[in-house]
């Protein structure tokens, strides 16, 4: 698989193997917080509004669980299986609070092979200090044409408040 910055490529469902796992690591800014709220629209005060999320069980501002789920999506999109890749499903179990500035590193294992190129990934999800957060399974259907392509280039957004 290649790592260039600006290449993407698959690993097709024959190249596959149970037991096989990757990684995708991606930290929270405050940026990434708000854009996730605006996309979502979940605007829920813990994640946005620092008093609030103070009086919280939490004492401070969280991320959107989903944006770590968000991140499962990513790994498998990009990564492995990578383009070309279909999402079917995913059970996800928060574990721990994800904070602002945290960096989490997603890993997918091939747990199973299905018919049909289905493939069934435990996913694990850990902060900077190696804490569990999520954890879940996800299938996909895998690609089965080898790709290799160029990162899209995406807009840069400004956030007004």
């Amino acid at each position: 698989m290649s790592d260039t910055p600006d290449t993407l490529e698959n690993i097709t469902y024959n190249e596959l193997h149970e037991g096989d796992s990757a990684t995708f690591t991606r930290t929270l800014t405050e940026d990434e917080l708000v854009l996730f709220a605006a996309v979502s629209g979940d605007v829920n005060p813990v994640h946005l509004d620092a008093d609030f999320a103070a009086g919280s069980m939490f004492k401070e501002r969280i991320a959107h669980g989903m944006w770590s789920g968000s991140l499962i999506s990513a790994a498998l999109a990009t990564v492995m299986p990578g383009p070309g890749t279909i999402y079917l499903e995913q059970s996800l179990a928060f574990k721990r609070p994800v904070k602002l500035d945290d960096t989490l590193t997603v890993t997918l294992t091939v747990q199973t092979k299905e018919a049909k190129n289905r493939v069934a990934f435990q996913c694990v999800v850990h902060n900077q200090n190696s804490e569990e957060v999520v954890s879940g399974q996800a299938r996909v259907i895998a690609p089965t044409q080898k790709l290799t392509l160029n990162k899209p280039r995406l807009p840069r957004i400004t956030i007004e408040y």
